[in-house]
């Protein structure tokens, strides 16, 4: 069993920057990749960024060059910088994690005023 805490969402206005942390425990030797999603009102849920295992990244068009996915493993953490925030990126933020299973965390919500 894999559990994965978000932590870091706030409301920051448009131009500002957060940190979103995503802390796993359990299992963590068999995650294999983590992402996170978010999910606006009344939309569906989206990839924003993922990261493997070896390191390889991918990131969602709308956030290329303003956000950045990277991993701490000797914490256990995952983070999403997320700077030059806008309006749109307005969501609830969740934590992926593929291991054997599929795990989410409970999601953060950030909001960005314009």
């Amino acid at each position: 069993q894999v559990q994965l805490v978000e932590s870091g969402g706030g409301l920051v206005q448009a131009g500002g920057s957060l940190r979103l942390s995503c802390a796993a425990s359990g299992s963590t030797f068999t995650i294999n990749y983590i992402a996170w999603y978010r999910q606006a009102p009344e939309k569906q849920r989206e990839l924003v960024a993922s990261i493997w295992n070896g390191g390889i990244t991918n990131y969602a068009d709308s956030v290329k060059g303003r956000f950045t996915i990277s991993r701490d493993n000797a914490k256990n953490t995952v983070y999403l910088q997320m700077n030059s925030l806008k309006p749109e990126d307005t969501a609830v933020y969740y934590c992926f994690a593929l291991s054997v299973k599929n795990y989410w965390g409970q999601g953060t919500q950030v909001t960005v005023s314009s």
